[in-house]
């Protein structure tokens, strides 16, 4: 029988690759803050994979995820519609974005990670906390959720690596004017690919201001069992192993091994794109 706990209550597409979907799950929505994720099955044979929770709403029992389609699980979940029921949506997991006491932040989103940095900059927003946001893409069409962000923040850059739409740049431009003006922020935030993180992080660490990074990206299985989000942190000399699903998803950026981790990333292309062709040529024959 099917079930129908976690319905789709709206799906929308954001771009030609990335979708919003609005689950129907009133417990995880009760508990559900900034920077905590899901784990969610699309059928009972179904692979099981974590996403960041992208906004919740506890009087309706919603919560938001948005995905982009690089793999099998996420091509199979962007067949669902609007109505459809998911067969497991567990959560909310990991260790929420700290945010008390912070009155100026900075946060820097890239891509699809925006989705994940926006419910923060909502949240610190709504605390009264003045917020700079820094939102990039590749282009003007893998744009998304800039009402929202413009809405959530004190101040918005908009960049495109092409130039075709905001600045041309990439998102640390914008930080260095701010550093270089003398800007100062109680925290810098930041959520995107791996080399994006990098880069943002070596541009904070000449001011010394916190930069917090979240490791989403490398998150596989979800409960800390499969040992695919292990990272090394170096912290006081010394080489610390964490878990991105159970010790995060959150890290001091200037302790994070971002080489070691986008190496370890880059082990699963292989065996991700294979079960991502397989899958379109199942809907393929399915269509025909």
């Amino acid at each position: 029988m099917e079930n129908d706990m976690y319905r789709i209550v709206t799906k929308k597409a954001l771009n030609p690759t990335v979708t919003m979907m609005e689950i129907e799950a009133p417990f995880v929505a009760k508990k559900a803050e900034p920077g905590q994720f899901i784990i969610l099955r699309t059928d009972a044979d179904g692979e099981r994979i974590p996403l960041t929770i992208a906004g919740y709403d506890r009087e309706k029992g919603t919560v938001k995820i948005i995905f982009q389609i690089v793999g099998a699980t996420t091509e199979k979940l962007n067949h669902k519609e609007q109505g459809d029921c998911l067969h497991d949506f567990v959560g909310p997991l990991g260790v929420p974005t700290h945010t008390e006491g912070l009155k100026k932040v900075c946060i820097v989103g890239g891509g699809v990670g925006c989705a994940i940095a926006l419910p923060i900059a909502e949240k610190l927003h709504a605390m009264g906390c003045s917020v700079t946001s820094v939102i990039g893409f590749r282009s003007k069409d893998l744009l998304i959720l800039e009402d929202e962000f413009k809405a959530a923040s004190d101040r918005l850059f908009v960049m495109t690596d092409d130039g075709s739409y905001g600045t041309k740049g990439n998102v640390c431009q914008p930080l260095d004017e701010m550093f270089q003006n003398g800007e100062k922020f109680d925290e810098v935030i930041t959520i995107g690919p791996l080399i994006m993180m990098k880069f943002v992080v070596a541009a904070t660490k000449p001011t010394g201001i916190p930069c917090t990074v979240s490791m989403n990206p490398i998150m596989i299985d979800g409960t800390g069992m499969c040992g695919g989000c292990r990272l090394t942190l170096h912290r006081d000399g010394e080489r610390v192993t964490k878990f991105a699903c159970v010790d995060g998803p959150d890290f001091n950026g200037y302790e994070v091994d971002f080489d070691e981790a986008m190496s370890r990333g880059a082990m699963y292309r292989d065996f991700e794109r294979h079960a991502y062709e397989e899958t379109c040529n199942l809907f393929a024959k399915e269509a025909k």
